[in-house]
């Protein structure tokens, strides 16, 4: 789950980072107010989850209340990549020499927490990665420990800040990052810029955080901040019935109840000639209501030639999977075709309820993939 800059600016001022002052604002008036109160040149800034803003004009300087009143008007309701900017951060404008990226961020092939650091800050880390990796800095945080005060030192030394205060001020900075991406779940934590000011103190002018949505359990307070302005409407529907989902490119729908059953499904699926039109996990145990819902999302996609139904019955009872089937068909007005490969727990009961249905029966999964690969063309082929 993504954090817009606000959020993530005032989770960083609440572990003692320095940030910027100001407020959010859905309104030009708000706007207005904001940069009465600062009292001081402002910066207008988009909040929406996507990257340049800046060059799409959504973030503009403003030296007077009204200047920023007519700047708000201009970027809110803007369409930036396909999002609309429903809200503006109204930030105090800084002047500073220097910028300097922060990020935390595990490293799967390592399977460590890695701390870095760039000199060449206030651009995409990806880019500085791609043409000057050697910029990149890097500490191993200590799997139990944490980043130690020497290690965040050392970072600072090694971007070029020798001074003795302000490596200390980085060192302060970029153990608070580090104890915010553990004490939030996050997959990213991220400042960028972090600004050298003319008098040598260091303050973060963007920051960035990332929660994983697997453990958003534990923070209810995160999740009340949910923004889901960026999430395809399925993605959003399969969230809030408890359904694993993701949307691809392909034009075969797949419902499967197990992560590891679902990456074999599609795998087979493009063995056979075929390509998914989504990631399904229906999850064990999942009765008619989650089937029913999960078979609406998939069908919503108009990409969908055929749907494959891989269920293995074993906390899943294959006989609700068939009255989940049964229920959504009754509700869905659809000619697309789709097969069935049911097997496990109750699965006599299962089949023998969609006996009298569309669905086209599979034994196997090679067989079940196949036949909807051959009923996805034959769609096509009839609706060209």
């Amino acid at each position: 789950m993504k954090l817009h800059e606000y959020q993530a600016r005032d989770i960083c001022a609440k572990y003692g980072i320095p940030v910027t002052g100001g407020g959010v604002a859905i309104t030009p008036a708000e706007v207005r107010a904001i940069a009465t109160h600062i009292g001081a040149p402002v910066v207008v800034k988009a909040q929406v989850f996507v990257g340049g803003r800046g060059k799409a004009g959504g973030v503009k300087l403003a030296q007077t209340p009204a200047e920023a009143e007519l700047v708000g008007s201009q970027i809110l309701g803007m369409d930036i990549k396909g999002l609309t900017v429903e809200k503006v951060l109204v930030a105090e404008a800084i002047t500073y020499v220097h910028e300097i990226y922060l990020g935390v961020i595990m490293d799967r092939a390592t399977k460590q927490i890695i701390v870095m650091a760039s000199a060449e800050g206030g651009v995409e880390i990806e880019e500085v990665a791609k043409t000057n990796p050697d910029a990149i800095k890097k500490v191993a945080a200590h799997p139990t420990l944490g980043l130690l005060d020497y290690q965040a030192r050392e970072l600072a030394f090694a971007i070029g800040l020798t001074d003795g205060k302000q490596a200390r001020q980085f060192a302060s900075i970029a153990s608070a990052l580090y104890k915010i991406y553990m004490e939030t779940d996050a997959s990213l934590a991220e400042i960028n810029p972090l600004v050298v000011k003319a008098d040598g103190a260091l303050q973060a002018l963007d920051s960035k955080i990332v929660v994983d949505d697997s453990a958003l359990f534990r923070h209810p307070d995160l999740e009340a901040m949910r923004d889901s302005s960026d999430e395809p409407l399925a993605e959003q529907q399969a969230r809030e019935a408890g359904i694993t989902f993701i949307k691809l490119d392909g034009d075969i729908g797949c419902m499967v109840n197990g992560a590891g059953l679902a990456m074999a499904t599609m795998d087979v699926v493009n063995l056979y000639g075929g390509s998914p039109a989504n990631f399904l996990d229906v999850g064990g145990g999942a009765g008619k209501d989650k089937v029913k819902a999960a078979l609406q999302i998939i069908l919503s996609d108009k990409n969908v030639k055929a749907v494959l139904f891989n269920i293995f019955g074993g906390i899943t009872r294959v006989d609700e999977v068939a009255k989940g089937i049964i229920a959504a068909l009754a509700e869905v007005d659809t000619d697309v075709p789709m097969v069935a490969r049911l097997v496990g727990t109750n699965e006599v009961e299962g089949r023998r309820l969609l006996e009298n249905s569309v669905l086209i029966p599979a034994s196997t999964l090679g067989e079940g993939a196949q036949k909807a690969v051959a009923a996805a063309k034959a769609y096509a082929a009839s609706k060209a």
